[in-house]
């Protein structure tokens, strides 16, 4: 168990990462304005800034999808299958 938490942590740190320095380059016009790393993306009319805002949505989404992986449906699934695995003993016994 705990290398899926380190491996989720790991997801989870690394997508936040990224996103905040995308998210600062790309979706923040001021530092003073209250909304920041979610306003949309302004004066991007490049390809590299388009590559950086599709980067900051992918590191946006290891973030949520990682952690969510393994600190959720991996637990989960594994319990799942323990809990089948059990009733099929106990059927079998009888």
């Amino acid at each position: 168990m705990a290398d899926e938490f380190m491996k989720g942590f790991a997801l989870f740190t690394l997508g936040g990462l990224g996103w905040l320095t995308f998210g600062g380059w790309y979706r923040t016009p001021s530092y003073y304005d209250i909304v920041q790393l979610v306003n949309p993306a302004e004066g991007v009319d490049s390809a590299y800034g388009e590559i950086g805002l599709v980067a900051g949505d992918a590191f946006f989404w290891v973030m949520i999808l990682g952690a969510l992986t393994f600190w959720v449906l991996i637990p989960a699934s594994r319990e799942l299958r323990d809990a089948l695995d059990d009733g099929a003993d106990g059927d079998a016994a009888n």
